[in-house]
């Protein structure tokens, strides 16, 4: 298996996290879509990251899909989303919720940082932004309102979990401003519990 793309990318590195989680070997290639357009192109041709090659050569493209490829090439007991139907919605649900935040966070990251100032367009950031925080303060609430000192579904980490904490630091660490942490200190902690682990510090953003 290879995973293609730069770590900066939160797509990228959840996949890249989800894999050590659930104790697969894998090829990385820092490749970015920016810099190397090129030798993407080569292995891609749609350009896109994170690039997944199957150990059969098939290409997948999209970061949900290719973790629940993942999930389903595990066992049961070591899967990443839960199994039980109301479980699973509500797995759904936050990761709906958290890759929406990841959604507004690239787009403002491509405004804010890659955009001449004279192009860009402040009513449209400021749209952007608001839909950023509204997700955040459903996070917030769903985060500070859980029970005990487990992850969101029990004592073992599981994908929101994992998803949850890589946009959090994602969005902190390109966009530092935009977002105060002091007001989702529930989300700011849970991140930075999250950071702390083997497998996050294994794969630092680049």
């Amino acid at each position: 298996m290879q995973l293609i793309g730069m770590m900066d990318s939160p797509y990228v590195r959840r996949v890249a996290i989800s894999l050590a989680v659930l104790g697969m070997p894998f090829e990385h290639q820092s490749v970015s879509v920016f810099r190397h357009f090129d030798a993407f192109a080569k292995i891609n041709p749609v350009v896109k990251a994170p690039t997944f090659i199957a150990d059969d050569g098939t290409l997948l493209i999209d970061s949900s899909l290719i973790l629940d490829y993942l999930d389903h090439l595990s066992a049961p007991e070591k899967r990443l989303m839960p199994a039980a139907t109301n479980e699973r919605l509500k797995a759904l649900s936050l990761l709906g919720f958290t890759l929406a935040a990841c959604e507004k966070a690239m787009q403002n990251v491509y405004e804010l940082n890659l955009r001449p100032a004279e192009r860009q367009h402040q009513p449209w950031i400021e749209r952007v932004q608001m839909q950023l925080f509204a997700a955040y303060d459903h996070l917030e609430t769903a985060i500070a309102g859980r029970k005990g000192n487990g992850w969101l579904f029990g004592d073992r980490l599981m994908q929101p979990d994992i998803t949850l904490a890589v946009v959090w630091r994602f969005q902190q660490f390109l966009l530092p401003g935009v977002v105060d942490p002091a007001r989702y200190p529930a989300l700011a902690a849970f991140s930075q519990r999250a950071e702390a682990l083997p497998e996050f510090i294994a794969t630092p953003l680049e």
